[in-house]
C-alpha cells in the first residue's frame, strides 16, 4: 500500500486560467450539464468538461509503467472502474491483458472505441455486483472516485478490494496547501469529495482499501 507517481507524466498543472473558469461562464450552470456526464460533457464546449474527447496514445505508456510495476503477464485481468471511451482497456489489450471496463456514462459507453465495446459496461463504481470475488489481477480507477458522494465513495473503495484479488491503483483529485485547494474549486465540474492526502490515506484505513494510489493536485 503506497503512493505511486504514476501520474503527473500525464495529468500536472494546466496551463489554462484557473479563475477564467468560474469568470466566464455560470460555473454552477456548467457543472450540473458535466455531472449528466453526457455528449456536452465529453464533446461539447469545453466549458462542460472535454471539449473532445478523442484518444491520442497518452496512457500506452501509463499502461505499460502498471504492466512491468506489478508484474502483469499476458491474460492476466484488469478492470478499469471509470474507463469512459475504453481508451486505457484498449492500451492494456494491446499489451496481451484481458482487460474490461466500467463506467457511469450511457454515452461513453456508446461511443467507446469498437475493439473493447464488447468488453465494458455501465454501471457505478459503487456497485461492481456484476463481477464475481477475487477476479481481477489489477483494479484501476483514474480520476472517477471524487466524483462519488462520500457513501457512495466508502462503497466504491470495498467493493474495489472484493474483486481485486492482488493489486489495485488509484487516482483522485487532492491538494497541498490553500492555493491548490482553491485552484481545484476553480477549475472541477464533477468533484463532490475534495480531501488532503493525508485525510485520503484516513479514508482508504476506515475502508480496508489495501492498493496503491496516486493524487492529481492543481499547482
Amino acid at each position: 500500500m503506497a503512493k505511486l507517481d504514476f501520474i503527473s507524466g500525464i495529468h500536472n498543472a494546466t496551463k489554462r486560467n484557473y479563475v477564467q473558469r468560474v469568470v466566464d461562464y455560470d460555473k454552477a450552470e456548467c457543472a450540473t450539464v458535466s455531472k449528466r456526464f453526457g455528449q456536452e460533457y465529453f464533446d461539447g464546449d469545453r466549458r462542460y468538461g472535454y471539449g473532445g474527447f478523442k484518444y491520442d496514445g497518452r496512457w500506452v505508456a501509463f499502461a505499460r509503467k502498471l504492466i512491468a510495476h506489478y508484474g502483469l503477464k499476458p491474460g492476466d485481468r484488469v478492470l478499469d472502474i471509470g474507463c469512459a471511451k475504453g481508451f486505457v482497456v484498449h492500451d492494456f489489450r494491446a499489451e496481451g491483458m484481458e482487460a474490461f471496463g466500467l463506467d457511469i456514462s450511457d454515452y461513453a459507453i456508446a461511443n467507446a472505441m469498437d475493439d473493447v465495446k464488447p468488453f465494458l459496461r455501465t454501471g457505478t463504481a459503487a456497485d461492481l455486483s456484476a463481477y464475481a470475488d477475487k477476479s481481477f489481477d489489477l483494479v484501476l480507477s483514474i480520476n472517477t472516485l471524487h466524483n462519488l458522494a462520500l457513501p457512495q465513495l466508502f462503497q466504491a473503495l470495498r467493493e474495489i478490494e472484493r474483486v481485486g484479488r492482488r493489486h489495485k491503483f488509484i487516482v483522485m483529485d487532492s491538494y497541498l496547501n490553500e492555493r491548490e485547494k482553491v485552484n481545484l474549486m476553480y477549475w472541477q465540474l464533477t468533484c463532490e469529495c475534495f480531501f488532503r492526502p493525508e485525510e485520503w490515506e484516513f479514508i482508504f484505513q476506515q475502508t480496508g482499501y489495501t492498493g496503491d494510489w496516486d493524487f492529481v493536485c492543481f499547482k
